[in-house]
């Protein structure tokens, strides 16, 4: 007993004297503008009610086959669930870099049954004692031994790898919390996008439609002024030319809808060809987007938190490579019991046990160490630039966005005014079309102007939906980093990460 106090007594000494060698991470600093260069202040800007709705921020554009649709995304993205996977994997590595902490204690169990050879022992044993008399004379008969032992083995993190590696695997687990939210936000925002170009071309099909019926119509009156002698035949053949042209364009934007709508499929994890959507043409819906200053903002996005944890995961693997100039300590223990019966096994005399400790260092590497912490310091700056650029990268997404929006809110404006126009003047040349005082071309001509100025204005208002969801997405759709799953690792300096390893609260 003694000796185990004793034993136990050193094992405390080296826990409280032991150090964690490599630098403690600091959080690279990046330049933050005081506003965004397309949203000045006094537009836009978010007050502390303001908010998308957390995880579900397509509800803003009140569409209830979207709302649907991201739902099913959410259940079936086969790259969400990837990501998924990918982060459960992390923190099973989380799990095997913490058992590094613990002794390896293995324990095994044996029973066999020896007969030693009379001559052998006879040999072995002329001119001895009386009492190996006694043991030759029961030698040549069979005899069991049973043996139960358990063997320790210890590695203590004198200092600190193992408390780096740690540190290294709780970030990368956090990054890759990172990267399934942004996973899930990119989905989700193509989903949006590729649904509102897909409803955009089904007014331009509503429109080609209604051009198609308006030739139709141009077509008959003008049969009829030539039946009656007061146009020519060309005309005819101008007015067939045109309805032939609308018909052929209403026919071949079915395959851009094709093309959205499969892959629309794809992201809810469905088959295309089990999966169709009824036409439904867009409309035009005003959502209010709440913009947060710069030094708010880049909280919100999961693809900055995903390059800082990267450049913290690096940072720990430094001091896990300097680790590697000091020495290592490993203590070894075994004991356990051995008898030729089981009656005997657990008494004291059948006792065994030994308790030992081995310190290695390497003398001679030719440079290895050196070169993995120089290695190691390398992946960091390189961690530190990537999470830079990604800032900047954010700080382009955002300005991006809010100037699609900024000039295209403009743009539609004058683009429907340009609409009415064009219906206003086309009213008025159908009707001297219709008293013969107006020229095929003219009605051709005017009809070509409006259905382009109102396919324009489609197209002004689908980039604007578009703009607004993928404005969105780079304002962190209502994700913030305090979602972040938290290990409890006493290294990471983090305080925002504190929240439960629920993945549906990511």
């Amino acid at each position: 007993m003694k000796q185990w106090r004793q034993t136990l007594s050193v094992l405390f000494l080296l826990m409280i004297t032991a150090c964690t060698v490599g630098p403690n991470y600091k959080k690279p600093t990046i330049t933050m503008p005081g506003s965004f260069k397309e949203a000045p202040e006094g537009w836009k800007i978010a007050q502390p009610q303001d908010s998308c709705p957390r995880g579900t921020w397509w509800e803003i554009f009140d569409d209830p086959k979207l709302n649907d649709l991201e739902v099913e995304l959410n259940n079936s993205n086969q790259t969400l669930m990837a990501a998924i996977a990918q982060y459960n994997q992390a923190r099973a590595l989380v799990l095997e870099a913490r058992a590094a902490y613990f002794p390896t204690i293995a324990g095994s169990g044996s029973i066999t049954k020896e007969k030693q050879s009379l001559s052998n022992v006879q040999v072995a044993n002329v001119g001895t004692s009386n009492t190996t008399s006694s043991i030759v004379s029961g030698a040549g008969k069979p005899f069991n031994i049973i043996n139960l032992t358990l063997d320790a083995t210890w590695e203590p993190d004198l200092w600190g790898a193992v408390r780096r590696n740690v540190e290294s695997a709780v970030a990368t687990a956090q990054s890759d919390a990172a990267f399934v939210v942004l996973t899930k936000l990119l989905s989700e925002a193509s989903l949006a996008q590729y649904y509102f170009q897909l409803r955009g071309l089904d007014a331009d099909q509503q429109l080609l439609n209604d051009m198609v019926n308006d030739y139709q119509k141009i077509l008959k009156i003008t049969l009829n002024q030539y039946h009656a002698g007061t146009v020519s035949r060309l005309s005819v053949v101008q007015a067939q030319s045109a309805l032939q042209l609308a018909q052929a364009a209403a026919v071949d934007i079915s395959i851009n809808r094709a093309i959205y709508e499969h892959a629309i499929a794809v992201l809810i994890g469905k088959p295309p060809s089990i999966f169709s959507l009824t036409s439904d043409p867009l409309v035009v819906k005003n959502v209010y987007i709440p913009v947060d200053v710069p030094s708010q903002w880049l909280e919100r996005r999961p693809d900055v938190s995903q390059a800082e944890r990267l450049v913290a995961s690096t940072n720990a693997q430094i001091g896990v490579a300097i680790s590697a100039y000091f020495p290592v300590l490993t203590l070894t223990g075994m004991g356990g019991y051995q008898a030729d019966t089981l009656k005997h096994l657990f008494r004291t005399p059948a006792q065994f046990w030994s308790l030992g400790a081995q310190l290695a260092d390497t003398l001679f590497d030719a440079g290895l160490r050196s070169a993995e912490v120089a290695s190691a310091r390398a992946a960091y700056e390189q961690a530190v630039a990537n999470y830079r650029q990604t800032v900047l990268t954010a700080f382009q997404d955002v300005e991006d966005q809010l100037a699609s929006l900024r000039i295209l809110e403009n743009e539609e404006k004058i683009q429907n005014e340009a609409v009415k126009s064009a219906e206003h003047a086309l009213r008025i040349i159908m009707n001297e079309y219709k008293s013969g005082t107006a020229q095929t071309s003219d009605v051709l001509n005017q009809e070509i102007i409006t259905f382009t100025a109102r396919q324009n204005a489609i197209n002004v208002t689908t980039r604007r939906m578009v703009a607004a969801a993928l404005l969105v997405k780079a304002l962190g759709g209502g994700w913030n980093i305090d979602k972040l799953p938290y290990y409890g690792c006493c290294t990471c300096e983090n305080p925002m990460l504190k929240s439960s390893e629920n993945l549906k609260n990511l």
